[in-house]
């Protein structure tokens, strides 16, 4: 299924392909064509198989997740550490790997059977409203793949967060930011300097108020290791956001994020038009 959508994509309707290549070329400018080739090729196979495993599991719960064994979390022990020690975690995502499988995070576990010991109460996921309803709620869902059937509200839209999280502040939670988006109208655009090879401008909501309100801080790698199989690792950036600047905690993110990139080129969302003026 994943391949005749990528075929689709790519081929037929030609989604986006402009702002891909634009994207591509701008980003590895000391690549020759046959190399941009192959990750324009790579990226829409993977974005076929991205919208294949999101229909997959549309709405689906964590012991479903779980025992389709689709994501491997590479050190939940550290950040269920990092969580009991701290105020509140806030964790920053990003558009590599299949996101859409974020919401059963609770679910996965280390190869050695660990799991996240983060209550699905605590979990508050950030996200900005989609314009169509029935959209909006069928991959709100989907981030929040619930354990149990409880009613839980945990998604927060983006304009609220500040509100939210100095009503809550007094709670330990894991607040789950993606972060790697181009700055939305209202949210402001602050320059974060040189991101694959593009001057770059970035939100600063999420940083901001773990700034405020002393939260660890961690990056979100997710790497795609084979077919319908991928690898969470969480990287610290800071124990403590009060005792740096959301400038630094972004530049690290963005850092972090590259270096991924370069990893497995194909691997990230590039018909997103991140650097649009």
């Amino acid at each position: 299924m994943g391949d005749v959508l990528a075929w689709f994509a790519r081929d037929v309707f030609k989604y986006r392909s402009g702002v891909v290549w634009i994207n591509l070329s701008r980003s590895f400018p000391d690549k020759k064509y046959k190399e941009l080739k192959k990750i324009y090729k790579d990226f829409y196979r993977h974005f076929g198989e991205i919208v294949a495993e999101t229909i997959w599991f549309g709405g689906c719960s964590y012991p479903r997740l779980r025992r389709n064994g689709i994501v491997t979390v590479k050190n939940a022990a550290e950040v269920s550490e990092l969580y009991e020690s701290t105020p509140s975690m806030t964790v920053l995502s990003t558009h590599c790997g299949n996101w859409e499988i974020l919401g059963g995070l609770l679910g996965y576990r280390s190869e050695d059977g660990t799991m996240i010991t983060v209550p699905e109460s605590a979990i508050s996921v950030v996200y900005k409203k989609m314009s169509n309803a029935v959209s909006d709620r069928v991959f709100a869902l989907n981030r929040i793949a619930p354990l149990e059937d409880v009613g839980t509200e945990c998604e927060v839209e983006s304009h609220n967060i500040l509100r939210y999280s100095l009503k809550h502040r007094d709670e330990r939670r894991m607040y789950i930011y993606p972060t790697d988006q181009a700055p939305y109208k209202g949210a402001g655009k602050h320059p974060i300097g040189v991101f694959m090879s593009q001057e770059t401008a970035a939100m600063m909501g999420s940083v901001g108020v773990a700034c405020k309100l002393s939260h660890s801080v961690m990056y979100l790698k997710m790497r795609r290791i084979r077919r319908g199989r991928y690898e969470m690792t969480f990287i610290p950036i800071c124990r403590d956001a009060s005792l740096t600047t959301p400038e630094d905690i972004m530049r690290r993110y963005y850092d972090l994020l590259e270096e991924e990139i370069r990893e497995t080129p194909h691997n990230w969302l590039w018909s997103h038009n991140r650097w649009k003026q």
